[in-house]
């Protein structure tokens, strides 16, 4: 087995797995610490170190609200643990691999971790890339910079630094698949097939980096689960990046709510002290996220990929059933027509004789559907007419997920099934569970390794076949709990008038 490595830094030692055929390397470090001068700053060059570096601990999470205080579903989940270590210094990352030496040129995972560019580390349970390791890809995982920490903009920033004021959790994905480019193969890594990935914030973190000009090249596909988060019924909230100048606006206010002047006396301040800063500012605040910059982010990355102006390359995308509906609140029903007219204008009226609009009572509001998916199949395809790319499998998880707290197939469930890691979870789950994750596992790794999901399952029989969405094939692929269940979509008007309708409004 590949235990030690050799990268561009250094010598490092993984630790065999739980199945020793793979070797676990964490804490790599891939970019200098950014403390110091290199707050608020792109991702600065690592230094080299002398003799063999144990590599068998994850690093410090970035900073950030501590985990595992609250009652929520996450924290019973996943963030579990509020002893974990936490640290500024944080640009560190981790790899699985079942390479037995350098030259196997095994396909490359990149994965980035989800919660709304505030919250996340590499080291969540459900993250363990392993069983996808032992299907012979390597797993990647990238930590980068949150919150206050890793998307604040200033005037001052903008004039230091004009090509990268900003996005600097974005430029530490982009340093940590850049590193990966020039150091997989010590890994018996290939850096000519590499996918990108990520989940929820870490999906709208896989489409910034494909609106970048500066990757053309650098990756060969993409999964973005639940991140494609748009609605159909107006304008998008948190995740959708607004200007440079708002950014700066909001920089400004929070050094005012820090007590400093200057960015310098700001980079001068303890870490949790900010942080702590910010989760007050937050109360009352925007939070900071990654914002229209001209450089790295030459504009809002769906819109872009709509308008084919985005990397083209093959696309894994969809949603799970309950995350996220999108609906339209009204108190009366006189109400709500106002609310359609306001949203369709001329079309109002055509929106108002579907059926399926009028389905819901006042109280729960009005047409729900999901927006992801929505915006998933808009993408999908504009890409075939924009591009004639039909290489995008849409997904939708409707497994039943059980558990005292009956939640659903809540935002983020599918990932123990993707990463095969159900045996961590508390949740009581059964066979055709396990079944579903082994399946679902395959699906992405068959992806991962050639851009086309199908393959066989591990006693040899095929896996129900999944094919691309396109227009004249809008094929879906649910995973439920009797397994995955593909054919064409439903024919459904409203849905196609609402993704329609959306097309329009993201790529005016």
């Amino acid at each position: 087995m590949l235990r030690i490595a050799k990268t561009e830094n250094g010598m490092v030692r993984g630790l065999p797995g739980a199945d020793p055929r793979v070797t676990v390397f964490k804490g790599i470090p891939f970019a200098a610490p950014p403390t110091g001068e290199n707050r608020w700053r792109a991702p600065q060059p690592c230094r080299n170190w002398e003799g063999i570096r144990d590599a068998f601990e994850f690093a410090p999470i970035s900073v950030q609200d501590t985990p595992g205080l609250g009652t929520d579903i996450y924290c019973r989940e996943w963030h579990v643990d509020p002893e974990i270590p936490m640290s500024e210094d944080c640009l560190y990352l981790n790899i699985w691999t079942g390479a037995g030496s350098p030259d196997e040129k095994l396909p490359v995972l990149i994965w980035y971790f989800g919660g709304a560019f505030q919250w996340g580390y590499t080291a969540e349970m459900e993250f363990d890339g392993e069983r996808l390791a032992r299907r012979g890809v390597i797993v990647v995982s990238v930590n980068y910079r949150l919150g206050a920490l890793g998307f604040m903009a200033h005037p001052e920033l903008t004039a230091e630094q004009p090509l990268t004021p900003t996005n600097f959790g974005c430029l530490d994905q982009q340093a940590g698949l850049r590193w990966v480019i020039r150091n997989i193969a010590a890994f018996g890594g290939d850096p000519e097939q590499i996918t990108l990935a990520g989940q929820s914030a870490g999906g709208a973190s896989v489409l910034a980096q494909i609106n970048c000009p500066d990757n053309e090249g650098l990756f060969q596909r993409a999964a973005v689960f639940s991140g494609m988060i748009r609605s159909p019924y107006g304008e998008d909230a948190f995740i959708m990046p607004g200007s440079l100048e708002k950014a700066e606006a909001k920089g400004i206010d929070f050094l005012r709510a820090l007590g400093v002047g200057s960015i310098a006396e700001a980079r001068e301040l303890d870490a949790i002290y900010i942080r702590d800063r910010y989760a007050e500012y937050a109360k009352d605040h925007p939070r900071m996220s990654f914002c229209v910059d001209g450089h790295f982010c030459p504009g809002e990355p769906v819109g872009r990929y709509l308008r084919g102006e985005c990397i083209q390359v093959p696309l894994m995308s969809g949603n799970t059933t309950d995350e996220f509906p999108n609906m339209i609140t009204a108190s009366t029903e006189e109400e709500y027509r106002e609310c359609v007219g306001e949203i369709f204008g001329e079309k109002a009226q055509r929106f108002l004789a579907f059926p399926e609009a009028g389905n819901a009572t006042a109280q729960e509001g009005y047409a729900p559907v999901s927006g992801i998916e929505c915006t998933v199949k808009s993408a999908f395809l504009q890409d075939e007419r924009k591009r004639r790319c039909c290489q995008n499998y849409y997904y939708r998880f409707a497994a039943d997920i059980p558990g005292w707290d009956h939640p659903g197939a809540f935002h983020s469930v599918d990932l123990w099934f993707f990463f095969e890691t159900l045996g961590k979870c508390w949740r009581p789950f059964t066979g055709k569970h396990f079944d579903l994750a082994r399946q679902m596992c395959n699906y992405w790794v068959n992806f991962i390794k050639t851009g086309d999901p199908n393959g066989e399952d591990a006693d040899g029989s095929r896996m129900p076949q999944w094919h691309t969405y396109t227009a004249d094939n809008p094929w879906e692929m649910v995973f439920t709990s009797e397994g995955p269940m593909p054919g064409p979509e439903k024919d459904s008007p409203f849905m196609r008038f609402l993704t329609e309708h959306l097309t329009e409004r993201l790529t005016q």
